[in-house]
């Protein structure tokens, strides 16, 4: 991550994150969008989803929603940011609808 200096009210340099900055739609590099439907609920926050490729993958709550996430039921359909590395894995960035 590249930290960028910035300048605040005072004029004071301090440092800023691109990360900061980014919104919920912002799509890190090397990672696609999908959408999904939730399938089954598993322990430690983790739940077992369909894309609509009709292909499996477990997932995860994004970091950062951590505090404002809503707990999810089965048939709800989300957004997710599938893993570059394992086509098994993805991390859940949006609620979209329930089901």
């Amino acid at each position: 991550m590249k930290l960028k200096p910035n300048r605040d009210r005072e004029g004071a340099e301090a440092v800023d994150s691109d990360r900061d900055r980014k919104g919920a739609e912002a799509v890190e590099p090397g990672r696609e969008r999908a959408e999904a439907t939730v399938v089954e609920l598993l322990p430690n926050a983790a739940y077992r989803l369909e894309l609509d490729s009709r292909a499996r993958v477990l997932a995860h709550p994004a970091a950062g929603s951590g505090t404002n996430f809503v707990r999810l039921r089965p048939r709800d359909r989300v957004l997710v940011e599938l893993s570059p590395h394992d086509n098994t894995r993805a991390r859940i960035v949006k609620l979209l609808g329930r089901g």
